[in-house]
């Protein structure tokens, strides 16, 4: 393992994770906890967990970024701030 390409994805990591916590816009943080997650994957993927990073990418970059959008979007507000 190439230990800079692990520290670069590791501060990258905890980059997104402290934006989607200071993200005042839900689209924002959802987008952000995407790219969360896909570096995540790169990290399992040079790790040498093949299987986990895939699945990582497929459900937590794919689907339920998709979802949460989804969700996000046909949730009307009750106020008007």
């Amino acid at each position: 393992m190439i230990w800079s390409f692990n520290f670069l994805i590791l501060i990258q990591i905890i980059i997104f994770a402290l934006v989607a916590l200071n993200s005042k816009d839900l689209i924002t943080s959802t987008l952000v906890l995407g790219a969360y997650s896909l570096s995540l994957c790169l990290m399992w993927a040079e790790m040498g967990a093949v299987d986990v990073a895939f699945t990582e990418a497929a459900v937590g970059a794919g689907i339920s970024t998709v979802f949460i959008i989804a969700t996000i979007l046909n949730t009307k507000r009750w106020s008007r701030d």
